[in-house]
């Protein structure tokens, strides 16, 4: 083997290096991953408990719930690990695995996405024959779709990275391992690699982004022809926590990994957006201004107590 090729841990470099900092960015993230694993659990318990939520679109959201613990998952845990931990080490395999379930995570959500924007644009635009094209099996079958299309891409590009070989340069300036953050520490060709995530960007995630501005064209078309401007604000209002997500999630992602891998304050905040704050946050976009799952909620304490 050469020499190169012997380098079997990467440093993370994580958010601060300041160690009077790291102490308060430590409990900053532990409550926002705490608040994030218990308002989406709260999210996916309200949905399955509530008869009233088990349409399509709660079935998508309630997935959408697992799919944000489970990509929180994939980066909080060892960037907290980190804060506390003056090594910040992890193991090349590790680190190749956690980019993997970052990608197939990210991935499956922007399918997710895609697959929302379309149950929105059915029930606005045909709302008699909304049930009968949104079947069980064809929402179930756009759940696993979007899954394996995610993991297959992942699978892709981290096969493809597996067989880099690293020089010394151990350092990523970051706080989580991802496939663009890898490919300056190469001493290999990474073209391949380089064109196949490329490739796999453009079509996985800037392929459902354009699936989701044609669901709301096409909403917004219909919902222009209503005359009451009472049943337009309806229309227009079922719309607004998924189109907040999707805001949230596009440009976020979008920037973060457009941004050169440097460590800069800025990548790091949109990164920090993309892989926490997020997944955060939508349990609140989707209940706080939804009467449904308020009202869900509140059958629940009613029943309990």
């Amino acid at each position: 083997m050469r020499n190169h090729s012997a380098v079997r841990e990467f440093v993370l470099l994580g958010l601060s290096t300041d160690p009077y900092i790291r102490p308060a960015l430590f409990v900053l993230f532990l409550l926002v991953y705490l608040l994030t694993v218990v308002g989406n659990s709260l999210m996916l318990f309200v949905i399955a408990a509530d008869s009233h939520l088990h349409t399509p679109m709660y079935f998508f959201l309630r997935q959408l719930s697992f799919l944000d613990l489970c990509h929180s998952s994939v980066t909080a845990p060892k960037m907290l690990e980190n804060l506390l931990s003056e090594e910040k080490t992890i193991l090349v395999e590790s680190c190749l695995a956690q980019a993997f379930f970052v990608f197939a995570t990210g991935g499956t959500e922007a399918c997710l996405l895609a697959a929302m924007a379309y149950d929105r644009y059915v029930a606005i635009g045909s709302p008699l024959l909304y049930s009968q094209v949104m079947s069980s099996q064809l929402c179930v079958g756009l759940v696993w779709l979007s899954w394996g299309l995610a993991i297959a891409d992942a699978l892709l590009n981290t096969l493809l990275a597996v067989r880099l070989d690293f020089c010394e340069d151990q350092t990523i300036p970051h706080f989580s391992c991802e496939l663009s953050s890898l490919f300056p520490l190469s001493c290999s060709d990474i073209a391949a690699n380089f064109i196949l995530l490329l490739c796999s960007s453009v079509v996985h995630f800037f392929g459902t982004l354009v699936m989701i501005v044609c669901s709301y064209g096409r909403i917004v078309s219909t919902v222009l022809r209503v005359s009451s401007s009472t049943g337009r604000s309806k229309a227009f209002s079922t719309c607004l926590s998924h189109l907040t997500t999707v805001i949230l999630f596009y440009g976020s992602g979008f920037i973060s990994y457009l941004l050169p891998v440097s460590g800069s304050p800025l990548e790091m905040v949109f990164s920090l957006q993309y892989s926490l704050i997020t997944p955060m946050l939508n349990p609140l976009i989707y209940s706080l201004k939804n009467k449904e799952v308020k009202a869900a909620v509140g059958r629940m304490i009613r029943k309990h107590f």
